[in-house]
């Protein structure tokens, strides 16, 4: 099953995070959809970012940088745009950052999607809400069959524990204040998203370019961890389409899903970076000894994404190949200027919608 283009046409979608990776190419895939699209969230962090080099005025019909946690700006928002539809991916979304700044964390990822959510509640009209989390929610067990949306939630360090916060948080406003209401809320777990614009700090890809760009050797702490690794604009299209069928008002989709690669697409670090090397040979890594005291991250994550294809008709369209290939040919154009940003993201969209 496709999008539907006309289903988007005049929307008034509200979408918090629109400053970051996800963020800014979700808005400009809602725009080519002809949606009206307002964003809410803290300035962008890195330099360079996607919110700059696209330009705000080309992308949003409003642009509230604001603190998710602010709970009175948030609530007046939400109020004056009305909108059909929400997405919510304003967090603190990383995991060794977490362990810098747990308070934060929490807050941004917990009380920020209770600050949503109470938004939303209290405003008539609003179609569904999509919160997205991640893999990560899930109680990690390093088993080798993927996750489904029936295991514990859980996480070791404070990223991966507050985005299974958000998860219950979620739940618990599902079951308490919109199992009757007209407002369906829904959630969206997944995997690793590579694409280009992303220019976070302890991102695999993101680290890669950088070291392009100074002419030395990645260094990497874990080459045999494994994660599913998808292009950006494969799990965005789950989203899309998760929220359609919230639009139409299809009670059974307001729950959570997955959205994952095939199996092939469940790669280790060392066999991204080869596959990554092949489609700009420039590239080269090295492993870098772990230190003792480093702190913890999971070395097998996979998710199972049945209930995604067999319910709302998702397909993950670009293999691992392919989303490394267009990722390497996006920042190799950006960074030698040879095509403006925006027509890049717009280009991969369009390419990427083709039948």
């Amino acid at each position: 099953m496709g999008l539907s283009p006309a289903t988007w046409q005049g929307r008034r979608v509200l979408l918090t995070g629109h400053t970051g990776f996800k963020g800014s190419w979700l808005a400009q895939w809602l725009n080519l959809l002809g949606a009206e699209v307002h964003g809410f969230a803290l300035p962008p962090v890195t330099t360079p970012n996607l919110y700059a080099l696209t330009g705000e005025a080309a992308s949003f019909a409003s642009s509230t940088l604001a603190d998710i946690g602010d709970a009175a700006r948030l609530t007046k928002v939400v109020t004056d745009i009305q909108p059909e539809l929400v997405f919510h991916l304003a967090a603190q979304p990383l995991v060794r950052q977490s362990y810098r700044t747990p308070v934060e964390t929490w807050a941004t990822n917990v009380m920020g999607t209770v600050n949503i959510l109470e938004a939303v509640r209290n405003t008539p009209g609003v179609a569904g809400v999509l919160v997205v989390t991640t893999d990560k929610c899930y109680e990690n067990r390093e088993w080798a069959w993927g996750y489904r949306e029936i295991e514990p939630l859980g996480g070791h360090d404070p990223y991966s524990a507050s985005k299974a916060g958000a998860e219950l948080v979620t739940q618990s406003y599902r079951n308490s204040f919109f199992s009757q209401s007209s407002t369906l809320l829904a959630s969206a777990r997944a995997g690793n998203v590579i694409g280009g614009g992303d220019w976070s700090d302890d991102r695999l890809l993101p680290d890669a370019v950088r070291a392009i760009a100074a002419g030395q050797p990645l260094r990497i702490r874990s080459p045999r961890a494994t994660r599913p690794w998808q292009h950006v604009l494969d799990c965005l299209s789950g989203y899309l389409l998760l929220a359609e069928h919230l639009l139409a008002g299809e009670r059974s989709a307001a729950r959570a899903f997955n959205f994952g690669p095939t199996p092939a697409g469940n790669l280790n670090v060392s066999q991204v970076l080869a596959k990554f090397q092949s489609h700009w040979p420039d590239f080269s890594w090295e492993i870098e000894p772990q230190a003792a005291s480093a702190p913890h991250e999971a070395n097998y994550l996979y998710l199972d994404s049945s209930l995604a294809q067999q319910q709302l008709g998702w397909q993950p369209k670009w293999s691992v190949d392919t989303a490394l290939e267009k990722t390497a040919d996006w920042y190799r154009a950006q960074m030698t200027g040879a095509t403006p940003t925006l027509q890049l993201m717009r280009d991969q969209i369009s390419e990427y919608m083709q039948p």
